[in-house]
């Protein structure tokens, strides 16, 4: 009983809200909520839900369906035109990793004071604003046989006969491809690191370099867990951009000569062979195999990064000790004349021997 008694006695002097409930903001509230997740649902989540229904049909966007459950799926694994249109995506995945690379060396050099850094950041920004489609056209008359890219190589010292036709020669035109994406990309990886590392305190650098750090090593134990979230975050929408590349291999070839990609196939397939269930089995596939490379990249950058914030902190500890020795030093030597100005001329030299 006395239990009792002592807990309804607490719950009673719990102060309770007794305003009233203003309905009006919940309103407002739930009508922002409503509308972006009305859009998203009937623009997103519904066509998707649809597509994936179609995956499991033989069908054509007008005319009889046909339920064919996975053979869709299966075509998928064993056509040899999807099969070696996916394995393209490696060509991008490695120009993905070599544009991050550059973008890193390129942000290192331009997050600190540079004669004309402004202009060399505008430079490398510019060609991410423009449109995909020109910058295939660009590409296009780029690399065509005795135009921009040869006519530079001529001057040289290259022989035209012995140049490639970068477009058509199968060992070489996808390579081309990937570093029109590269040279498209690179400026926005650029951005979003000198970003990051302008983030960074300099406190860290200068602690680092009375320890006799040198720049390797600031790049690696500073810089790099410093801006772990963006570089993760590129390295991911790098490598799962490059598994939907379109608009260059579309563009610039067509898809000829062995350049059609995963998402140009899949276009043909849909729009031209009428191909609709299995275009949309292909996509669903593609969603899963981007989703596992996402997941795999995030746990290997985790077992890579484990020690990167103890390496932070430790630079962090290191460089408050600095400060507050800088701190005491500045202090010790200050002349300070608590007499004000009818100090004696003796008590002056004892603060100045100081």
């Amino acid at each position: 009983m006395t239990s009792t008694t002592a807990e309804s006695a607490a719950v009673a002097e719990i102060p309770t809200n007794k305003q009233p409930r203003d309905w009006r903001k919940t309103g407002i509230i739930v009508a922002f909520c409503a509308i972006p997740l009305t859009l998203l649902i009937v623009f997103t989540y519904l066509p998707f839900a649809s597509m994936v229904g179609y995956s499991f049909f033989k069908m054509k966007y007008i005319g009889p369906r046909e339920w064919v459950g996975l053979e869709n799926y299966i075509d998928v694994f064993t056509r040899p035109d999807t099969l070696s249109s996916l394995k393209l995506s490696l060509y991008y995945m490695a120009g993905a990793l070599i544009q991050v690379a550059i973008a890193l060396y390129l942000s290192t050099i331009l997050a600190f004071k540079v004669r004309c850094g402004g202009a060399f950041k505008a430079i490398y920004f510019f060609p991410y604003l423009i449109n995909g489609i020109a910058v295939g056209f660009i590409f296009k008359f780029f690399y065509t046989r005795g135009y921009v890219f040869d006519t530079v190589l001529q001057w040289c010292g290259f022989q035209l006969d012995s140049l490639p036709y970068w477009l058509k020669d199968q060992s070489i035109n996808n390579w081309s491809l990937v570093g029109a994406s590269i040279w498209r990309y690179l400026g926005q990886n650029v951005i979003l690191f000198i970003g990051a590392m302008m983030s960074i305190d300099k406190s860290l650098y200068e602690a680092a370099e009375i320890d006799g750090a040198n720049k390797f090593q600031q790049f690696r134990h500073i810089i790099l867990p410093g801006i772990k979230t963006i570089l993760v975050l590129n390295i991911i929408l790098s490598i799962t951009g490059s598994l939907s590349a379109f608009e260059g291999p579309y563009v610039i070839t067509t898809g000829a000569n062995g350049t059609a990609t995963y998402f140009v196939r899949m276009d043909r397939l849909a729009h031209v062979n009428q191909k609709v269930g299995l275009a949309s089995a292909m996509a669903i596939v593609l969603l899963i195999i981007i989703l596992i490379c996402a997941m795999l990249q995030q746990l290997f950058f985790n077992y890579v990064f484990k020690d990167a914030d103890d390496g932070v902190a430790k630079a962090k500890k290191r460089a408050r000790k600095i400060e507050r020795q800088r701190r005491k030093i500045a202090a010790k030597s200050a002349p300070i004349f608590r007499n004000g100005p009818n100090t004696s001329r003796e008590s002056k030299a004892k603060v100045v021997a100081r």
